[in-house]
């Protein structure tokens, strides 16, 4: 384990001495510690305007990535896993897992083949059932057929209405009953038998309807069973929750958790992903719009399991458009994890992102808006940023390839933001960027150093995306207390130089507990719980500050132990109340209590003695996690605090502390 609170360097000119001391008496117990409090400090703030600093209005948004089954099995609330029977690969037999056989040899036989009607997903599931209602071989209780159990089980809702089709083709008369059903097959919860003679399915015929399950069940299946003998093809089987987020499709409760971020950019689809570890497997934008099945899906090789591409392109526009949030594409630029296109034919792929720029932001009546048009938008959607590639600036070919991107891009759309994945460093007239891309990967006591990052970043342009960062390592695990906090420094540390960093964002996202390629992430789900990690909350303290206006801020406690702490303060409005409110954030990345006294000077109106807050993220042990049993373990607590130009407050150990103290209007003071 690594140790919890190791000395950073010293910040910097915004650590001097303010105020005086107020004495606090603390205990605070971890698991084997016992921390008492003997650290007293000042704390100041600069609230005059010709300190301030306006940040950045896009500072602080969400990456996403497909991986952990973040969106197949996540985010995109499709419940039937491989719907078209393609993850097994275009050759036949083709392996249909998870779907499984109901029924005994004697009375079914399964398998695939290349009949589809969709060109792009040619595999089709058929079923040989050699046995009928009555006569000489008669089907067991509940007829034979297959089930599929979505992802580590269906989570299906009382009264809730979920819309399921699938293509059907039969010589043969149908008799076909569609059921969701606990896992075993013994409890029927929702159930529509789909009939037919003998010419009726004898083409592919697409059948829809709804079905309104009976029970609450949060480990279901979809059966698709039958006791008439023939022959069935099945193709493009989903069951999809009628109550999605806005309506778009997206599971409501995972995308709510985002919406409640105010996220103010949406960094997507990867990662690695956008790459895949070789280029056969990257996401190709083109395959993930239009009708869902006629997309062919792929395999996400970077992370190990198959993708139907439900949550296509299209989707991350419109899941950027329904969050209020500016989308940021990351194309392939010709790497995969293993591979590269030299520059010399890198031509056909810039004319595919080009190509995807259009479908977004072209008229109704181009090529590509015509299609998104189509679907549903014939507004175009406002993608402003698009990065080139996935931090592979050392690979051989990526400058050359970067500079034909930019030059084509910046023809067709100049107003397009161009994000590089080469260090300021490289950037040049030659070499032009709009942004560079920054991850930061590191352990916990790094990350919290990393508070001073960049601070001796040459100013001017172009600026930094952070768009990846985490704390990895030992005291990580799942998801700690102490990673959070760290993060909540390094973000600090973003804040007062926003002036050279214009966006940040963690990484990962989402992760399914049945999946966990990656930990920690921000937030844990299965088919029917989920839960925030500190990390996740400790984002909360951070969304009132895209478009705030930041303040200078000293600190100083006794023995140097402002070396574990670091603070920031910011001027924001609510949308709500329309209300102004000084934000003064405090890290407390130590063992110890802190008794402060705050003292804020310059501001132009005065603090109201009441209707301010203080809200805490803390726990009792660093290493403490939330989990779906204890999912509040750790979470921001509030309560009113007494508004003030000087107040005495205490910061608990290994806390992060914000005071939201609310401004009296213009023209008028408070008596604080």
């Amino acid at each position: 384990m690594s140790t919890m609170a190791m000395p950073r360097p010293y910040a910097g000119s915004w650590l001097h001495c303010a105020g005086f001391v107020v004495l606090c008496a603390l205990c605070w117990t971890s698991s084997s510690v016992r921390f008492v409090v003997g650290q007293t400090g000042q704390l100041s703030v600069d609230a005059s305007p010709q300190n301030a600093r306006k940040i950045p209005d896009k500072m602080f948004g969400i990456f996403f990535e497909e991986i952990n089954h973040a969106g197949a099995g996540g985010l995109w609330a499709e419940l039937v896993s491989n719907r078209g029977f393609e993850a097994g690969g275009p050759n036949t037999p083709s392996n249909i897992d998870p779907w499984s056989i109901i029924g005994s040899e004697s009375s079914i036989i399964v398998g695939t083949d290349r009949s589809s009607c969709f060109e792009r997903n040619p595999i089709a599931l058929w079923m040989e059932v050699l046995c009928d209602s009555k006569g000489t071989n008669v089907c067991p209780s509940g007829g034979v057929g297959v089930y599929n159990p979505g992802y580590w089980g269906m989570n299906i809702e009382r009264k809730k209405g979920y819309k399921v089709s699938l293509h059907i083709r039969s010589s043969d008369a149908v008799s076909l009953t569609v059921s969701l059903t606990s896992a075993d097959g013994l409890q029927k919860l929702a159930s529509h038998t789909i009939t037919g003679g003998k010419k009726q399915f004898a083409k592919w015929t697409k059948v829809e309807f709804h079905l309104k399950s009976s029970q609450n069940n949060t480990n279901s299946r979809l059966q698709l069973t039958t006791m008439k003998t023939g022959v069935i093809w099945l193709d493009q089987v989903s069951v999809m929750p009628s109550d999605t987020y806005m309506g778009h499709g997206f599971r409501k409760d995972l995308a709510s958790m985002l919406a409640d971020l105010k996220p103010q950019f949406l960094k997507f689809p990867g990662g690695n992903y956008a790459m895949g570890n070789y280029l056969r497997n990257a996401f190709h934008w083109g395959e993930t719009v239009g009708p869902w099945e006629e997309r062919p899906g792929h395999f996400n090789d970077a992370w190990g399991y198959w993708t139907d591409d439900g949550l296509g392109f299209f989707e991350f526009l419109q899941l950027a458009e329904d969050l209020g949030a500016s989308p940021v594409w990351v194309v392939n630029d010709g790497a995969s994890i293993n591979e590269e296109v030299p520059t010399a034919t890198i031509a056909s792929l810039v004319k595919d992102v080009v190509n995807g720029i259009e479908f977004a932001r072209g008229g109704p009546e181009t090529t590509w808006g015509s299609v998104r048009a189509a679907m549903g938008h014939p507004q175009p959607f406002k993608l402003d940023y698009v990065s080139i590639g996935n931090q592979e600036c050392w690979m051989l070919y990526y400058r050359g390839n970067y500079q034909k991107f930019y030059s084509v891009i910046k023809a067709a759309y100049p107003d397009i933001n161009i994000v590089s994945s080469c260090d300021k460093s490289t950037i040049s007239p030659s070499n032009p960027a709009d942004l560079y891309d920054v991850h930061v990967y590191t352990s916990s006591a790094n990350m919290f150093s990393r508070t001073t990052m960049f601070d001796n970043t040459p100013r001017g342009e172009p600026k930094a995306i952070v768009s990846e960062y985490a704390v990895t390592g030992n005291d990580a695990g799942k998801g700690t207390l102490v990673a959070a906090l760290a993060e909540a420094a390094f973000l600090v540390g973003l804040e007062k130089n926003s002036d050279v960093v214009e966006m940040a964002s963690a990484a990962p996202l989402f992760v399914n507990d049945n999946d966990r390629s990656w930990s920690p992430d921000a937030i844990v789900f299965n088919s029917w719980q989920h839960y925030g990690c500190p990390n996740y909350w400790m984002l909360h303290f951070f969304k009132d500050s895209s478009g705030a206006t930041l303040h200078p801020t000293t600190i100083q406690v006794d023995s140097g132990y402002d070396q574990q702490m670091v603070a920031s303060a910011i001027t924001w409005q609510s949308p709500k109340d329309k209300n102004t409110y000084l934000k003064i954030k405090v890290v407390n990345f130590g063992s110890k209590a802190v008794g402060l006294n705050v003292s804020v000077s310059g501001l132009e109106s005065g603090i109201k003695s009441s209707g301010s807050k203080k809200t805490v993220l803390t726990s009792a042990a660093p290493l403490d996690e939330n989990s779906f049993q204890q999912p509040e373990k750790v979470v921001p607590v509030s309560s009113p605090v007494a508004g003030g130009t000087a107040m005495g407050v205490s910061v608990s150990p290994y806390s992060l502390t914000s005071f939201d103290l609310l401004l009296e209007q213009p023209g008028k003071h408070s008596s604080a």
